[in-house]
């Protein structure tokens, strides 16, 4: 084979590889504006009347997630299935958005921390690697920790709405979360500075019930359990 022959087979292989990403890149971009669709129905929990639409939001949400489903078995068919790895960037942000976003979801339904088996079912994906499209147990990780985010927001928010027994259970759930991941050796330099923020939620939701027991608001909560 010539220089110019070479090359120009190298050519080829590079646009093929670069159509390849494009068709993921216009698939990854209607994940997205779906991860926004179900962020802005839950963003509205937020609210002092949305606690009482919770369980319509996280239906609405759940609907929603069908339409990632289409989306994830798109994408599925855009490059081969043992090449996951080499274009997993493309979608590692959205996915770790879908992953935080179902375990939200999960959380409001029951206050319980979502499994990666879970996540994994509600996105139509697998959770072993060798069976294909896989939450890779970072982005699962990841999405976890943007939950707990959200979490010392709707604290927070809980006391603005009167709600003052909510905040005793999220702190609970989040030092639970805490011990959980301290017990996880993070090698991940994304992920182990995500795991930092969580020291900082845990500090927003201590210093919460901290106020309800001082104003003497938390005694009222437990209370009412």
């Amino acid at each position: 084979m010539s220089v110019t022959e070479m090359f120009t087979y190298i050519q080829g292989f590079l646009s093929a590889d670069q159509d390849v990403r494009e068709d993921i890149r216009k698939v990854v971009q209607l994940l997205e504006q779906t991860a926004r669709e179900i962020l802005t129905v839950l963003q509205s929990v937020h609210q002092p009347s949305g606690f009482k639409e919770i369980p319509s939001k996280c239906a609405k949400a759940r609907e929603l997630f069908c339409t990632v489903r289409t989306h994830i078995a798109d994408l599925k068919t855009k490059f081969p299935v043992e090449q996951y790895y080499r274009f997993h960037e493309h979608w590692r942000f959205v996915l770790q958005r879908l992953a935080f976003l179902s375990a939200f979801v999960v959380y409001l339904e029951s206050e319980a921390l979502v499994t990666r088996e879970e996540v994994a079912q509600i996105l139509g994906i697998e959770v072993v690697r060798e069976r294909g499209f896989h939450l890779d147990v970072e982005d699962y990780l990841a999405g976890v920790l943007i939950m707990a985010s959200e979490l010392s927001r709707l604290a927070v928010n809980s006391v603005t709405a009167g709600d003052y027994n909510r905040p005793l259970r999220i702190s609970n759930f989040i030092n639970e979360l805490d011990s959980g991941f301290r017990l996880l050796n993070l090698k991940n330099d994304p992920l182990r500075k995500r795991y930092d923020g969580l020291k900082y939620d845990v500090k927003k939701i201590e210093e919460v019930v901290y106020d309800l027991s001082i104003r003497g608001l938390a005694k009222e909560a437990g209370g009412d359990k």
